[in-house]
């Protein structure tokens, strides 16, 4: 036993060795070394397990331990696999590992076993998630000194308990957190003290069996809260999954509730109606938590996320709008509808669809044919499919920057060019922020 715990931390840190962590058998694998991967490194580290017990694999990266599937099971045969967000359970290695003992956990089940007295408060949903967490980011801020916000949405769940063991941050008081289906997947330690779900409509098709797979994945976060779960009641398919999976601990949230009248959401910087929305249920879970009034007004605050619906600027009198993130059609629509809503003196709407697809109902986009004075613009490896699904007219690139490059060789003062593309970045790019920033890139350039 001394061998194996004999990488521990320094005296200077507090750490309390827990059992879940203490029964973990080595070696343990972390699969895939993102953000996540590397957070759990850390905390499994810091918490005193021998280097040599961890081993590290990722196919698309060099410096990882192993890179075959195959090579790690046969040489390392880890008794352990803390397996990212990205990679399917189902894959067939995995589940070949599970059935011959080895443990499935993850990042989120490594930090959830250091919490001690944080309250924490979880957000799903196909869209709007990442806006609804950071609006409760931005009220957690307005009230208190200790409070952390992470998980899909930027600094992974091990990352904060790695701080707190190093002695780097002192625990947090709430803690939200953006949960993913994928995390929801494989999340055995955590609880929730409240929850919310922003939305749902089609995401994810190549990952599940079906619509209802991905949606009962999504609807288990109920399981793993304490108190009260809320829905947003414009949450697309939301209200009628809740009608046939009825719970008493669940509410139905609406910008029209008597409850939020006296707070003046109308007022927030934010702008389009589904933001309201996700306002209205990031302020009902804050009253249900009973945050002060403080973090209601730092809600109202919040001015936006970047790369979802990102004001880039007016340059040449051309507007930028930088929706990088949207990669479900619903996203597409919310942000094409706001952005057309706001045209000015007749400008014309450039909008730039597609990335990689990830069977997703592109057919859903028809209804753009209706919005007179938009030019559409496909771009990336599954352009053919996106355009042949919508039914949507425009010029067709291989590459982002080639579409960007006919877009500024046809923009006029007064238009308005929107990157949401529907699809994932994987096809061009690392993450929907490398999409996103490259697009700000070619605006600066374009400005100059």
């Amino acid at each position: 036993m001394k061998k194996k715990w004999a990488n521990l931390p320094p005296k200077n840190m507090i750490v309390q060795m827990n059992e879940f962590i203490k029964n973990l058998k080595t070696p343990i694998a972390i699969v895939g070394m993102g953000k996540s991967g590397e957070a759990a490194k850390r905390l499994l580290l810091n918490l005193g397990v021998a280097p040599q017990s961890v081993l590290t694999f990722d196919g698309k990266l060099e410096t990882a331990d192993f890179n075959d599937p195959e090579a790690l099971m046969t040489q390392a045969k880890p008794q352990t696999l803390v397996v990212s967000p990205g990679v399917p359970l189902t894959s067939a290695w995995i589940q070949g590992a599970k059935n011959k003992g080895a443990k499935i956990t993850s990042e989120i089940s490594l930090a959830c076993s250091c919490l001690t007295t944080e309250k924490l408060m979880g957000v799903t949903g196909s869209v709007g998630k990442s806006t609804t967490v950071s609006l409760l980011g931005a009220g957690l801020e307005a009230f208190s000194k200790t409070g952390f916000v992470g998980g899909n949405l930027g600094i992974p769940f091990s990352a904060y308990a790695a701080d707190v063991v190093e002695g780097k941050r002192p625990r947090a008081d709430w803690i939200v957190l953006e949960l993913s289906s994928y995390q929801l997947e494989n999340c055995e330690n955590l609880k929730l003290d409240y929850s919310a779900i922003t939305y749902f409509t089609s995401n994810h098709l190549e990952r599940y069996d079906n619509l209802e797979h991905y949606y009962r994945t999504k609807w288990n976060i109920l399981s793993l809260t304490k108190n009260a779960m809320l829905l947003n009641s414009e949450g697309g398919d939301l209200v009628e999954y809740f009608k046939m999976n009825h719970h008493e601990q669940v509410k139905v949230v609406s910008k029209k509730d008597p409850s939020l009248a006296n707070l003046h959401l109308e007022k927030a910087q934010l702008i389009g109606q589904h933001n309201q929305d996700n306002l209205a249920l990031a302020s009902s879970l804050a009253l249900a938590a009973g945050w002060p009034s403080s973090a209601i007004e730092g809600m109202k605050s919040f001015k936006g996320l970047v790369h979802r619906l990102e004001n880039v600027g007016t340059f040449k009198g051309v507007r930028f709008i930088n929706d990088s993130k949207a990669t479900a059609m619903d996203s597409v629509l919310i942000a094409a509808t706001a952005a057309y809503d706001t045209l000015t003196n007749s400008g014309k709407l450039f909008l730039l669809l597609g990335g990689r697809d990830k069977n997703l109902p592109w057919q859903d986009l028809i209804p753009l044919k209706n919005f007179k004075g938009v030019e559409f613009v496909f771009f990336g490896e599954c352009r053919e499919i996106a355009q042949k699904k919508s039914l949507l007219p425009g010029e067709s690139f291989a590459k982002l920057g080639e579409a960007l490059d006919f877009v500024f060789g046809n923009v006029k003062t007064h238009d308005t060019v929107l990157l949401s593309p529907g699809g994932t970045s994987l096809d061009e790019f690392k993450s929907f922020e490398d999409r996103g920033n490259f697009f700000k890139k070619k605006v600066e350039d374009f400005a100059k």
